[in-house]
């Protein structure tokens, strides 16, 4: 048996396999479905949309041409999220792009048959979806996009950023997360025992759990916050943003439209090259490979932004070391 961390580790080279030689296309339109994470009007869902789009055109795939794009985003809405995989699967397409965990858990209850490429399941075999990362084996696949052992990652360069701190809380909806919620936490606990701070758990389900457990941590000196990557915090993010800058709480997530909006700073996957990939998943299927024989793959490329003005609000001062991992500095 392949153990998932020497399997991902064995996907670096992955973008040079042998392309698999293409199909002729017929003349019938191809449809594609896809449920985002985002509300439509959000830049950065708009953003990977493009990118997703520009990807399929540039391997031949042109809308309404040859094929039929039908975008539903349910943001952070459940029951809308729910509503519209039903949706998506009535249309009968021939795959459907599944953006973020809550997506892939809707549609996965919605069909066994239409191939499914999922962006952001970080744990799809303890979760179910798939039989293993080299053999799916079933009608799902797709990109993970963050390992457990990220957050040491985080709580790392948020010691970097504030060496004063004694404790930190990871914010996590076991709703939303991976594993419960659970994803992260022996990890956390590991990584947080050999840097001399306490963790604690701040599990969140409503905002206004998050009104109340950032109001604690922040009464608390010395305290400081990592943000689990998933639907529910992306959706609340300017909420989270704000009230780390009221309680003056040093904040690390893992995504980038949070440093982007005023958010201390983000490390994880870069996700428009993650679109691109699973744009590429896309093709392959409608070119007749099957979901159960593509591996579920791992992240190829990782971003770190920090925002020296928000650093600087917070009386903070970031090391030259960390700044010149940045990928990108705001100022």
């Amino acid at each position: 048996m392949i153990r998932r961390r020497e399997f991902i580790a064995g996907l670096g080279g992955a973008a040079a396999w042998p392309v698999v030689a293409r199909a002729q296309q017929t003349d019938r339109i191809r449809r594609v479905g896809v449920l985002m994470d985002a509300a439509e009007d959000s830049s950065d869902g708009q953003a990977r949309i493009a990118a997703f789009r520009r990807t399929l055109q540039g391997l031949g795939w042109i809308e309404g041409r040859n094929i039929r794009i039908d975008y539903r985003w349910g943001g952070g809405d459940v029951e809308r999220t729910h509503a519209y995989a039903a949706e998506l699967v009535r249309l009968k397409p021939d795959v459907i792009l599944a953006y973020a965990l809550a997506q892939l858990a809707a549609l996965a209850r919605e069909t066994k048959t239409i191939p499914i490429i999922f962006i952001g399941a970080s744990a799809p075999v303890e979760d179910g979806y798939v039989a293993s990362y080299p053999r799916p084996g079933g009608n799902i696949t797709g990109f993970t996009q963050f390992e457990p052992s990220m957050v040491g990652k985080w709580l790392e360069a948020l010691k970097d950023v504030a060496p004063a701190i004694v404790r930190v809380a990871l914010m996590v909806n076991p709703d939303t997360a991976p594993l419960g919620g659970t994803f992260y936490s022996n990890t956390f606990k590991n990584a947080a025992g050999k840097l001399a701070v306490e963790p604690i758990a701040a599990n969140v389900h409503s905002a206004s759990d998050i009104e109340t457990d950032m109001a604690a941590l922040g009464r608390q000196p010395d305290s400081a916050l990592i943000v689990a990557p998933d639907t529910f915090t992306n959706i609340n993010r300017e909420l989270i943003i704000a009230l780390a800058a009221h309680h003056r709480l040093p904040a690390i997530y893992g995504l980038r439209p949070f440093p982007l909006g005023g958010g201390l700073m983000s490390y994880g996957p870069d996700a428009i090259d993650t679109v691109q990939r699973a744009a590429g998943y896309v093709d392959r299927i409608l070119r007749g490979e099957k979901s159960a024989e593509l591996p579920v793959q791992a992240p190829a490329k990782f971003e770190m932004i920090i925002n020296l003005k928000t650093a600087k609000a917070l009386g903070l001062t970031v090391p030259p070391g960390l700044l010149a991992t940045a990928d990108e500095v705001i100022e």
